[in-house]
């Protein structure tokens, strides 16, 4: 028998839940999306998670977290070469491994992040002062493309925490309800007493995609610096054209050919107005595909090959640089 190829990294993952989420959970299915592209490209990955995690089918080791609190550092296990983490760890905690810590939210003002911290879009990097991003990219095997056959941009789906101000359902109620189309809300219970709100509560993965195919457009005009939006690309993987606020990651994301940033709610309501809004589904497809787990897996693994040459990923610790509050309002 041939020696076992080498693995090149055995990389640890800590999580306070149960993996894979059933129900949502953005956070946790970007974590779990990356460590089972890890696998693939042939590297050992451990994960320290609730005992429940069930992993080990994808390739995964688990590590059952028997220790209460954020200290799980006696739980390591031996040859690790890099400790990723989904938070800035207390300065109290020392370990001896490089960590990488990735962030999809946004700081406080004077929040101090660690100085191996991937942000998750340029603008996102940007606005903490901070020069390291991977885009976040998701599993297109649970995105099969069934795209709507017709389009009469009639129905427009809005998915995101509804009583979160700033995803901004109310400028999205308001703007349908102006021009008489349907808006489809999922994300949480709304009540307007209306034909045209079709309100769904929070919904899961198998609830999710037929939404993503009944509707003709997905509406996303946030008012803050969204870190990145992976509502975006599951609405592309589906064909759907994206209609946007200009803020945080959206211009990275948002293309002439698969969608409209609009700069104010008139132009907002106007977009949803026109039915004679064309796209190509195919071309929003593969657009989508470029956001693919496989390549947000090899971003994360040139970070590990940089932190293991002992060398930081960013030019100092990065901080919210920003006058404002990252959730005050931003004009619409």
């Amino acid at each position: 028998m041939g020696q076992r190829p080498r693995i090149a990294m055995r990389i640890l993952f800590e999580h306070n839940g149960v993996l894979p989420v059933k129900a949502y959970g953005g956070t946790e299915r970007i974590l779990f999306w990356l460590m089972k592209e890890l696998v693939k490209k042939g590297h050992e990955v451990f994960l320290i998670a609730d005992p429940a995690s069930c992993v080990a089918k994808f390739g995964i080791n688990l590590i059952p977290r028997t220790i209460q609190g954020q200290d799980f550092r006696p739980l390591i296990p031996k040859g690790i070469d890099v400790i990723q983490l989904a938070y800035t760890p207390p300065s109290h905690l020392k370990f001896d491994h490089p960590v990488v810590v990735n962030i999809g939210g946004i700081g406080r003002k004077g929040e101090i992040f660690h100085p191996n911290t991937v942000f998750v879009s340029q603008k996102h990097a940007e606005i903490h002062g901070a020069n390291c991003f991977v885009y976040n990219g998701i599993d297109f095997s649970e995105y099969p493309f069934l795209p709507k056959k017709t389009r009469d941009w009639k129905d427009f789906l809005f998915l995101a925490k509804a009583n979160w101000k700033v995803k901004n359902l109310h400028d999205c109620v308001k703007a349908c309800r102006k021009t008489s189309k349907h808006l489809h809300i999922a994300g949480g219970r709304s009540w307007w007493p209306s034909r045209y709100l079709h309100s769904y509560g929070m919904v899961n993965q198998e609830q999710k995609l037929p939404l993503l195919r009944k509707v003709d457009a997905f509406l996303w005009p946030v008012r803050w610096h969204e870190p990145f939006g992976i509502a975006i690309i599951e609405a592309f993987s589906q064909g759907l054209p994206v209609i946007a606020s200009p803020y945080g990651s959206l211009k990275e994301l948002v293309t002439n050919e698969s969608g409209i940033i609009c700069e104010n709610f008139e132009k907002f309501v106007e977009v949803i107005g026109d039915v004679g809004r064309k796209f190509d589904p195919e071309a929003i497809r593969a657009h989508a595909e470029k956001f693919n787990s496989a390549r947000m897996a090899d971003g994360y693994l040139d970070c590990y090959k940089k932190v293991l040459r002992g060398e930081n990923l960013n030019f100092s610790p990065p901080m919210y640089c920003l006058e404002k509050a990252s959730q005050e309002l931003l004009p619409f």
